[in-house]
């Protein structure tokens, strides 16, 4: 849910913008030891996956007539009357040239949490890396964007891109869309269509796609699978970015869930029954099986609200209903690129080539590799699929004691004056809640090997312990995270909440901690640190010590066959 694309028309509330400056690189094709750019742009090809694939057929019955309205004074903009009533503010804007004799296809472009919908035709993309509208007109589109119900001009109450009312709320837009000349038709109602749009842009993707077969392809954008495996990570709220996100909604109307929630998950560090199940109910979820178009998804390696592992969940689901999906990351979305982006235009060419090769049905035009990866110095792989092939892992094992206090936790994140791509760009809100390096943990080192590793996945962590703590109505958890030692920053500004048992008994536990991408060079080394707090998740409850009589942290390698270098930064 993140800040919007560049529109006119935007909300009054200042939040974070989380993506770092562009950082300069020359790319280069290289081979050296992890196979060869050749093979990643033929093996992985998902045009290559798609050549059997055929556009399912689409059978709706024929919508009732819309209610639009023009916009005084704003050429581009209708009020659309929605199922319910809700009026919906739209933004058309439609291809030079476009005819009903040489009709266009059409793009839907969805906004960020908090956000109008773009209307800027000077842009070129948001910080996030989505393409603008001035891109898709010169790739050949017609371009709708529009205010979701309770932002911007549209009436409403915000339910979280729900599929009873947001998703319904775009079908209705999609009926409109089909109306205007110049847009190209595959049947009485249906346009040749597609959607792109990041966070709450890319969360509307799944769910309208899943109802509405008239959609022909997405491209879902830091986007999620759940609220809850998101937002309530283990029963442990993701405090930090649900403040921001619920003050970027300020003076709007919110479901009730969202304030209850909100206050419950302050005050208890917990969100009840209720409140959950509600956030479940917004989807995606089981939803994503009812995807059946091409689906490229774009998720971020430093993506603290939406996190590597909601884009792999969704990337499994599509893949096994044997629909064509690629998977492509990039050092961006809800956090701060704080190493090598590498190349800055690699989302918007992956999406426009996406969009040429599935809604123009073009099948001359190349996708790229099926799964596209990138590690902390910028340096893109290849895979076939995901999830990687692997061999024996890196490990750590340690023990210790870790006391539970307030002070010493995993960031706030305090960026050294005078470094490369200072990031001042970006807003002050952003660091505060970016998970740092820890002066109160239990360390375990990591031993690199003497030749270069490529970790891709969850590494695993194994605990044996005992611990007290205090009374009280909040959870007993602690948090693991690994710091690379030679640039003391967590690896992807990943923390993991581990839920613990506090009643004095010895317990074990295996938990995965979020995905990651990282290269470990010979010899290099990384930390694991188990830590009592973190700026990114609710407080749980303090006091006394949990004792880690083993510890053992487990990182999958990558088999060095089953990717290629693509791409150096």
């Amino acid at each position: 849910m993140e800040q919007g694309t560049k529109g006119h028309r935007r909300s009054s509330t200042r939040w974070p913008s989380v993506l770092p400056a562009l950082l300069a690189g020359v790319l280069l094709s290289v081979g050296v030891g992890w196979g060869s750019a050749s093979a990643a742009s033929s093996s992985g090809s998902a045009t290559d996956s798609g050549g059997s694939w055929k556009p399912p057929p689409c059978h709706r019955p024929p919508a009732a007539p819309v209610v639009a309205a023009p916009v005084a004074g704003v050429a581009s903009d209708w009020t659309i009357t929605s199922f319910d009533g809700t009026k919906i503010r739209a933004h058309w804007f439609p291809v030079a040239g476009a005819t009903p004799q040489h009709p266009a296809p059409t793009v839907l472009m969805g906004p960020g949490w908090g956000e109008a919908g773009d209307t800027d035709l000077s842009g070129t993309g948001d910080l996030f890396g989505t393409v603008s509208i001035s891109d898709l007109h010169r790739a050949g589109y017609n371009v709708l964007t529009w205010d979701p119900r309770g932002f911007g001009h549209s009436t409403g109450t915000i339910e979280i891109d729900s599929p009873d009312y947001e998703a319904k709320d775009v079908s209705r837009l999609i009926d409109w869309v089909a109306t205007r000349p110049g847009v190209e038709l595959d049947g009485p109602g249906d346009p040749r269509m597609g959607m792109v749009g990041g966070s709450y842009g890319g969360g509307i993707q799944w769910v309208t796609a899943a109802q509405d077969c008239r959609i022909d392809a997405i491209v879902p954008t830091i986007s999620w699978h759940s609220l809850t495996t998101s937002l309530d990570k283990s029963g442990i709220p993701k405090i930090g970015w649900a403040n921001l996100l619920l003050a970027a909604a300020a003076g709007r109307s919110l479901d009730p869930h969202i304030v209850s929630s909100s206050a419950e998950a302050n005050s208890t560090g917990r969100i009840d029954a209720a409140n959950e199940a509600w956030f479940a109910a917004r989807g995606p979820g089981n939803l994503v099986s009812d995807i059946h178009i091409p689906t490229l998804i774009v998720q971020g390696t430093v993506d603290t609200l939406f996190t590597l592992d909601e884009g792999i969940t969704n990337y499994k689901q599509v893949h096994a209903d044997h629909v064509p999906v690629s998977m492509l990351w990039y050092c961006g979305g809800h956090g701060v690129c704080l190493t090598n982006q590498g190349n800055p235009s690699a989302v918007e060419t992956a999406t426009i080539d996406w969009l040429n090769r599935w809604v123009k049905r073009d099948p001359s035009v190349g996708t790229g590799p099926r799964v596209d990866l990138i590690d902390q110095h910028g340096v893109r792989y290849a895979a076939t699929g995901y999830p990687l092939p692997t061999i024996a892992p890196l490990r750590g094992e340690g023990s210790g004691t870790l006391p539970l206090v307030a002070a010493g936790g995993s960031g706030p994140f305090s960026e050294p004056k005078g470094r490369p791509g200072s990031h001042a760009e970006l807003a002050p809100e952003a660091f505060p809640i970016l998970p740092a390096k820890a002066t109160t943990a239990v360390d375990v080192r990591i031993h690199g090997r003497t030749k270069k590793s490529l970790v891709v996945g969850a590494p695993l962590l194994h605990i044996t312990y005992r611990g007290t703590t205090s009374p009280g109505v909040r959870p007993t958890a602690v948090f693991a995270q690994l710091v690379d030692d030679s640039t003391g920053l967590v690896v992807g500004s990943q923390v993991t909440p581990v839920p613990v048992t506090l009643d004095g008994a010895a317990h074990t536990a295996t938990i995965p901690l979020e995905t990651i991408c990282q290269s470990v060079a010979p010899d290099q080394t990384l930390t694991l640190q188990i830590v009592a707090t973190t700026v990114a998740y609710a407080t749980p409850r303090l006091g006394g010590s949990v004792d880690f009589t083993h510890i053992g942290i487990s990182l999958p390698v990558v088999k060095p066959s089953a990717v290629t270098v693509s791409k150096q930064a």
